[in-house]
């Protein structure tokens, strides 16, 4: 049988502490990588050359996905897997990466019934299909693969607050994928059937609590950004929403319910810092023009 080629493919900016690590972790796995960066100011496009990636240097939209279709769309491979910088590929990831693509339509089907953690995937899928819509078809052939992402966050992989499994789409068939390019919440489009792997994705996010206020701060900028896109309304209703109701609902929700306490003092952490980010962003939109 014909050995199946994958691309990594990767859109970048200022990440010289990552990259370096990330690509290491695909070094046996990548039969080309791709590295679209955003004008870096550090070592990051010197460091992915190092490590033998095709690097294209362009501007660095607000809407990271931008780069990152880019990326796809310069990648030779039968299957491309795009990450972030700060993820890492364990080898039991990469070996079934290896084996899924290799897999008949038929055997693929069955692996994904068989599948140890196949209920917790399902219900985490139904939950991101209900916020974003449908993902992928129902039918003909597997075009793209979620990944059940493990978040490092203050020393912790978080396995609670509804943060595991974080089910991302990495591992997808080139020319079956694209980003819309429009929001930074956006899904990625795929035009196959959807699949799950059952190895985790580690997500070094944010070891330290710098990181994570620089990261969470950007975040809200985007999502002040779409409050002014929809024109969201600025009476005391909408203050109340965001600056009570919703903020006090996600943390009961993360830490009671998805027992997010389980996670010690970093579930905790997460789950006050995650509900502040309705109050933060209406806030800024409240006073931005």
């Amino acid at each position: 049988m014909k050995k199946k080629t994958i691309s990594v493919a990767l859109a970048t900016y200022n990440e010289e502490e990552n990259i370096g690590s990330c690509l290491e972790s695909v070094k046996d796995l990548a039969d080309e990588i791709v590295v679209v960066d955003g004008s870096s100011e550090d070592d990051t496009v010197a460091i992915a050359k190092k490590h033998g990636a095709k690097v294209m240097v362009t501007d660095n939209p607000p809407i990271f996905h931008i780069n990152k279709q880019k990326a796809l769309d310069a990648c030779k491979g039968e299957w491309i897997l795009q990450l972030d910088a700060d993820e890492r590929v364990t080898k039991k990831l990469a070996e079934e990466i290896k084996m899924i693509v290799s897999l008949s339509e038929r055997k693929i089907k069955k692996y994904q019934e068989t599948l140890p953690n196949k209920n917790l995937f399902q219900r985490h899928q139904r939950i991101i299909e209900k916020r974003d819509g449908k993902i992928g078809k129902d039918s003909g052939e597997y075009a793209g693969f979620f990944m059940p992402r493990l978040n490092y966050f203050l020393g912790k992989y978080l396995r609670y607050g509804g943060v595991y499994p974080d089910g991302v789409i990495r591992l997808v068939k080139n020319g079956k994928a694209y980003f819309p390019c429009k929001s930074v919440h956006e899904q990625i489009v795929i035009n196959g059937r959807i699949g799950w792997l059952q190895n985790d994705l580690i997500h070094l996010a944010d070891p330290t609590f710098k990181r994570y206020l620089e990261r969470n701060s950007k975040y809200i900028d985007l999502i002040t950004a779409e409050f002014k896109e929809a024109r969201l309304g600025k009476n005391p209703i909408q203050f109340l929403n965001y600056s009570l109701i919703k903020p006090i609902h996600w943390f009961l929700l993360t830490l009671i319910r998805h027992k997010g306490i389980l996670d010690s003092f970093q579930g905790i952490v997460f789950s006050f810092f995650s509900a502040l980010r309705f109050p933060r962003a209406y806030w800024r939109y409240l006073v931005r023009k």
